[in-house]
């Protein structure tokens, strides 16, 4: 028995025009209506009934799952950009519902309850990952998404993104330029597609300046991780005199760890992060750092998955837009 996904692929059709199609939709022509309904028979496709049965009312509410710690209910940056975002979904009466999550396998779990439950009408996918496994669910069952973030599945998907691989270049040459010769980078786990194209980024920075050395550490993208990192890159021989962090938070972690060893932030050692979080500019000193350059991040998603419940190819929905440096006091020439 085959999926949509499976029917939209022998047909060469997008998932969105093979849904609309079974669903009798007038923006179909008759002739594609008639090949798609042909092959679901031949390939004995039954629907899924949850997914059908919220095509065909009118969308009220988008879910978004967000990562929850101890204490905390997601990333405060993810928290901003889904304010504005709600802000745009509510215009149209939709409602966005965040759901915490604990772990990726609960995740899964909880996005089979909202699709198969009928809580959800479409869905934003957050933090994702190289492979991820939370699209795939969402193609096979044809429910309107966009994600924040690319995966290795982008040609068939809505999705946002910054430019983090050249940004990550361009700090990179900056702390060379500034005479580093020693950069290390402390990244994110590397199934996250943020953390690989920031890492790739960083490489490339050194290929261009002609420094083999690599020093690197993958932490847990928070504050501890960005703290054990730091003490375990500075308890090196020839230890770094730059760390371009993949986060903010991990950066911030950096500041306190230098702190601690006696070292002073943006004189002993540069330290750059990524985000622009609000406290970024409140640290001891002030953390120089990088940030999508569009303010509107969180309202452009909003758009896209507007368009994607309205039948919109998500071909046509993928943007990658720039990353400004931010620079602040946590990075000069080496001493």
């Amino acid at each position: 028995m085959a999926n949509l996904k499976q029917l939209a692929q022998s047909l060469g059709l997008s998932i969105t025009t093979v849904s609309r199609a079974l669903d009798g939709y007038g923006d179909v022509a008759p002739a594609t209506r008639e090949r798609v309904q042909a092959a679901a028979r031949s390939m004995n496709y039954q629907p899924n009934s949850a997914a059908r049965s919220l095509r065909r009312r009118r969308p009220e509410t988008v879910a978004v799952t967000l990562p929850a710690e101890p204490g905390h209910f997601g990333p405060a940056i993810f928290l901003d950009m889904l304010a504005s975002c709600g802000e745009r979904l509510a215009e149209d009466g939709l409602d966005l519902m965040l759901v915490p999550t604990v772990s990726r396998k609960g995740e899964m779990e909880t996005y089979r309850r909202l699709v198969e439950g009928r809580r959800a009408d479409a869905m934003i996918v957050v933090r994702t990952y190289r492979d991820d496994e939370r699209v795939a669910f969402l193609e096979a069952r044809g429910i309107p998404f966009v994600a924040h973030g690319r995966t290795t599945r982008d040609e068939g998907h809505a999705f946002i993104d910054g430019d983090g691989e050249e940004a990550f270049r361009t700090a990179t040459l900056a702390l060379g330029g500034l005479g580093h010769a020693r950069i290390a980078h402390i990244g994110a786990p590397q199934d996250l597609t943020f953390a690989g194209l920031r890492r790739t980024g960083w490489l490339r920075g050194l290929s261009d300046l002609g420094f083999s050395e690599r020093a690197e550490v993958t932490a847990f993208p928070n504050e501890a991780g960005g703290y054990e990192a730091t003490r375990a890159l500075l308890a090196q021989p020839d230890r770094p005199t730059a760390l371009l962090c993949a986060t903010d938070s991990i950066a911030i972690g950096a500041l306190q760890a230098l702190k601690d060893m006696g070292l002073r932030p943006g004189r002993d050692v540069s330290v750059i992060g990524h985000d622009n979080i609000s406290s970024s500019a409140f640290t001891d000193p002030p953390l120089s750092t990088m940030e999508i350059a569009d303010a509107q991040v969180g309202r452009q998603l909003a758009e896209m998955l507007l368009a994607r419940i309205g039948g919109g190819d998500p071909r046509d929905l993928q943007r990658i837009l720039p990353v400004r440096q931010v620079p602040r006091a946590t990075h000069a020439a080496p001493p």
